[in-house]
This record gives structure tokens, C-alpha cells and sequence, in this order.
């Protein structure tokens, strides 16, 4: 689902079991969104229902990043680290306007999965994980917040995922649970620390077709009028990007009933 990274044969070499273990990841997480916003109330004073848009999987291709820029909608952009594109990206969008985000790699249960340099693991100690977590916050100082990167072994951890998010806490950073498994414990442990946090309502495009992300951007849409507020999140795709076009449009002919927003409004 996520751009190669430079220089990683194995990654530019998935086969096709990877490939399924991964979209079933995505699928068993799809369904599964928190409902972390309350039901709007008929007749309350309420703002308009709001959308916010995360574009995974920055820093491989700049061509793509400025590319979801350029459909003049706000997205928070979530930078992976340590790829050689990852510093310049998240310059030139923060620049832009946009919110940024470090897309943190975390370990995933399928082991034919890479996620990437940067990641962490729950074999590792706890400084170990604490320092590679500093590290890549370092890399990327425009972020405003965390989500993770694959990580649905490490966010089953609760011990783990803890001291993770003690770093992004420490740095005064919110974070959103990508929640790439049911199994997931990273929401709840944020909310102990009382960190900014919300789950991640609809994949976009766990499914890489126009039709299905169509479909999932109607599911996003209908979360928004029932709870006011829905968190999307979708990576650098051809088709996520023809999507996401032809949705900016349907928002403006539809007069403004939802408002697109950085995810950190909805925290």
C-alpha cells in the first residue's frame, strides 16, 4: 500500500503474499474505527461537520507529496523518517501551510513486512525505542503530531507503545492510532498520559481502486454528519489523488455542509 523506499530491494520486491498480508492489515482495520466523536444532537448549536485528511507515507516521491498539495484543500502530511526525501518534504508543505505529522514506523506481525528505517520494535528496550523516536522527531521538527507506520504488533504492546509515546508527549505532540489492528492499545494509552489522541475513523484506500475509495470517502462523509467530526487517512495514490479531487468538488457544490481541517483541530 505504501510507496518503496529508496535503496530497499526487499521492499520494491514484495511478492504477492506480502502484498495480500497487507491489505488484509489494512481490511481487519477498516471496519474497526473508535467512535471517538459523540453523535451530533439535532437542533444543537454546532459548527459545521468536519473532515480531516491524512496523506501517509511522505518522503519517497516529491512529485506525489506536491501533487496532494496542489489540490488546495487542507491535508496533514505524515512524514516517514530517514528517507531522502522526508526533510525537504516536510519543509516545503509546512511551508505551504499544511500540518505535518512524523509517520512513525512501528513493527507489523507480518514479518515479511519492512517497515522501514526509523522503526521500532517490541524486542527493543525501552531507551533503545525512546531514542530512535527522538531521533526522527529531530529529523522532522515541523511535526505537530505522531501516527504510526504499519506497527500492528507494537501497538498491541502496551508497555511498548508506552514508552513511544512518552517521547511524543514529552515533545508536547498529539497522536492519532493509524489502529492498523483491532488488537490496538495505542489510543488507550494516550489517554492515560492525557496526550491529544484520537483513532483514525476510514482507511481510504486499503483497496487502491477509484471505485473503492470513492466508496470509502461516502463512509468517511457519513461519519462526519453523524458524530460532526471523521478523521480519513490515505496514502500518495494515483487514485487517491483523482478521488480526493473529484471529493473537493462535491464539497463545494454541496454549499459548505462539511469542513475540511488539520486533524489537529478535531483533538
Amino acid at each position: 500500500m505504501e510507496e518503496t523506499y529508496p535503496g530497499q530491494t526487499k521492499q520494491r520486491k514484495y511478492d504477492r503474499r506480502a502484498f495480500l498480508a497487507k491489505s488484509l492489515t489494512f481490511l481487519a482495520g477498516t471496519f474497526v474505527g473508535l467512535d471517538f466523536f459523540r453523535p451530533m444532537q439535532a437542533g444543537a448549536e454546532t459548527t459545521l461537520p468536519r473532515i480531516a485528511l491524512i496523506i501517509d507515507d511522505i518522503g519517497s516521491s516529491v512529485s506525489r507529496a506536491r501533487a496532494f498539495a496542489a489540490l488546495g484543500i487542507p491535508i496533514t502530511f505524515s512524514i516517514l523518517p530517514q528517507l531522502r526525501y522526508s526533510r525537504v518534504l516536510a519543509q516545503e508543505m509546512d511551508t505551504m501551510g499544511h500540518e505535518i505529522m512524523l509517520h512513525q514506523p512501528m513493527e507489523p506481525y507480518c514479518h515479511e513486512l519492512d517497515p522501514g528505517p526509523g522503526a521500532v520494535y517490541i524486542s527493543y528496550a525501552d531507551m533503545e525505542i525512546e531514542e530512535i523516536v527522538k531521533e526522527n522527531l529531530a529529523q522532522i521538527p515541523e511535526a505537530t503530531g505522531v501516527n504510526n507506520h504499519m506497527g500492528s504488533r507494537f501497538t498491541s504492546c502496551p508497555r511498548k507503545v508506552l514508552q513511544a509515546l512518552k517521547v511524543i508527549k514529552e515533545n508536547d505532540l498529539f497522536f492519532v492510532d493509524s489502529l492498523t489492528t483491532c488488537h490496538s492499545k495505542a489510543y488507550t494509552m494516550a489517554r492515560r498520559l492525557h496526550m491529544r489522541t484520537a483513532p483514525r475513523n476510514i482507511f481510504l484506500d486499503h483497496d487502491p481502486d477509484l471505485s473503492s475509495i470513492r466508496l470509502q470517502l461516502r463512509r468517511l462523509k457519513a461519519h462526519a454528519l453523524t458524530y460532526g467530526a471523521a478523521i480519513g487517512i490515505g496514502h500518495p495514490h494515483i487514485p487517491t489523488l483523482a478521488a480526493l479531487h473529484e471529493f473537493k468538488w462535491e464539497l463545494e457544490d454541496q454549499e459548505s455542509t462539511l469542513q475540511l481541517v488539520p486533524v489537529s483541530r478535531l483533538l
